[in-house]
């Protein structure tokens, strides 16, 4: 009895020392997921101005929003008639430029919205030479040093995530190994036996395998409950979805933390055994 509750405190244990550090491999992993999400929705609500000839044909201009509406790049545009443009500008800077000049002075225009893969300047320099072919398009208004900005912050930030990404990977795989290993040092002797009678490598790999990816499995269901916990937190003090609406993230999220914690149990758990199989059965005393 004594030591079958021996056995079953070790393995709960492991269990428990896996998902907490499998917790924190799916943090980084929620954070790497939340900044590719915010980079798109940055990326998306950025855009440029066309503005209209006031001469323009109505038809040629209701011919370029057709273009505008299906070309590949467009999340979203809209129209801006001159009195709608007015309006604007008194709201904003609450003067009216058409009580001093008489007639108003600002044109029409279409604001579009870009998808995140087209807003760059690049891009958008490819794409101001083909609107600036239409008849009815004055100019084409962008701000290239605010997406060089946000592109070297875009850029800096996915490479501190990826290197503490990095950096955490190999001190979880370093944990959970020596976890693992420190269960199947108590084994050890066991494991001799198992040689010594005549079991090949597989035979006494085996069952210490199928544990600890049993016990990987375990860990890293235990540590979605926990990101689950987390992320209900988060959202009911800021009412903000971490990785927003879409299930994609929350799949991806999982499926890290499982492949991880599957991977590393099963490798750690072989090479573990492996050890001391090829040991000497008088080295086992001095380890």
């Amino acid at each position: 009895m004594k030591k079958k509750r021996g056995f079953l405190n070790m393995y709960l244990t492991s269990t428990i020392s896996i998902s907490l550090v499998l917790y924190l491999v799916g943090l980084l992993a929620s954070m790497v997921l939340a900044s590719k999400r915010i980079t798109t929705q940055v990326k998306e609500n950025m855009g440029f101005s066309i503005v209209l000839l006031d001469s323009a044909d109505q038809n040629e201009v209701k011919r370029l929003e057709e273009v505008l509406q299906v070309a590949p790049f467009t999340r979203s545009v809209s129209y801006v008639s001159k009195e709608e443009a007015l309006k604007e500008h008194i709201s904003s800077l609450g003067e009216d430029p058409t009580s001093f000049l008489g007639y108003n002075p600002l044109l029409a225009s279409f604001e579009v919205k870009l998808k995140a893969e087209y807003a760059v300047a690049d891009s958008i320099e490819s794409i101001e030479a083909k609107i600036k072919a239409f008849p009815s398009v004055k100019r084409v208004i962008y701000h290239k040093d605010i997406l060089d900005l946000v592109d070297d912050n875009i850029a800096t930030v996915s490479w501190f995530f990826v290197a503490v990404a990095l950096i955490l990977l190999v001190i979880s795989v370093v944990l959970i190994n020596n976890t693992i290993r420190l269960s199947v040092y108590s084994k050890r002797f066991l494991i001799n036996t198992m040689k010594l009678v005549g079991a090949t490598g597989w035979m006494i790999k085996g069952p210490f395998v199928r544990k600890h990816v049993v016990v990987g499995i375990f860990a890293s269901l235990i540590a979605l409950l926990l990101l689950g916990a987390t992320f209900y937190y988060f959202w009911y003090s800021t009412t903000i979805l971490l990785l927003g609406n879409d299930w994609i993230p929350y799949a991806i999220l999982s499926g890290i933390v499982l492949v991880v914690g599957l991977l590393i149990s099963f490798i750690a758990s072989y090479f573990a055994v492996g050890r001391y199989i090829r040991m000497r059965t008088d080295d086992l005393y001095y380890i």
